[in-house]
């Protein structure tokens, strides 16, 4: 005998509000449901396995048209059509989250010099052309007023980055606190050539790690970052000269098992 689930249990066990099984149903992603003599509406296995698939979906970031797509597949009762759909798919995904934090990137970059700028010369009287709340023209000569692409690397005009750091010891101290708590977020680390890979979870706060990667190339110019998204996830890969892994490992590294270098 067929399991029938009223539409309190069917939420309660797929996630969904009520309301949104009901907008589901009427826009065609779930069948219509069975009914009771009294009108109530029942779900049954199938409808559950069908609600498991959407939130997946949703998961991936797909939209409700791109799902629709997608039950097509799923409806087939096939694995191989609905994974390859799916591939297309989260390979788009991946391709735009990329450009989104490139975009990002920039922008935290744009922000990091404006303040700079800002920082850099404050007039006694009306703002002119270098205070930067008109123009960007004080963030030019700006120290290391530079913009940070995606790939970010080691390396200052006319030479090579020292292995040092130009925050001071209070400023130092707060961001590897920054540092601290955003590695939290790491599920996996390894080793990569000149340094170590980083990936995150799902919960990061990836505008913090732009952030902070965009900061870094202001005072340790000698690291060079990467952040990347691949099927394993979103990753920072953190670099830098052979005198600087021991530091690479020791600040981005697994402190819970003590350094590695």
């Amino acid at each position: 005998m067929t399991t029938a689930y009223t539409i309190k249990d069917t939420a309660s066990r797929s996630g969904f509000s009520t309301s949104t099984l009901r907008y589901y149903e009427e826009i065609g992603l779930l069948p219509e449901a069975n009914r009771t003599p009294a009108g109530y509406r029942l779900y049954d296995e199938g409808s559950l396995e069908r609600l498991a698939f959407i939130a997946r979906a949703k998961q991936l970031g797909c939209s409700l048209d791109e799902i629709a797509d997608l039950s097509k597949a799923w409806e087939t009762g096939r694995c191989g059509p609905v994974q390859d759909r799916l591939r297309t798919v989260v390979a788009e995904k991946v391709a735009s989250a990329q450009c989104q934090i490139e975009a990002l990137t920039t922008l935290v970059a744009e922000l990091s010099n404006a303040a700079t700028a800002l920082a850099a010369h404050r007039p006694d009287g009306p703002c002119d052309d270098a205070c930067g709340c008109v123009t960007d023209g004080a963030a030019a000569d700006a120290p290391h007023a530079e913009a940070v692409p995606l790939v970010s690397g080691r390396g200052v005009r006319g030479g090579v980055a020292p292995i040092a750091c130009t925050l001071g010891s209070d400023a130092m101290q707060r961001r590897v606190e920054e540092w601290e708590q955003l590695l939290d977020h790491v599920v996996e680390r390894e080793p990569v050539d000149g340094g170590l890979r980083a990936t995150f979870g799902t919960d990061a706060p990836i505008g913090e790690l732009i952030r902070l990667v965009a900061a870094e190339q202001t005072c340790c110019q000698f690291f060079t970052f990467a952040i990347t998204v691949d099927s394993r996830g979103i990753a920072l890969e953190v670099r830098g000269p052979g005198d600087a892994l021991p530091l690479v490992d020791s600040l981005f590294g697994d402190r819970s098992v003590g350094s590695r270098a």
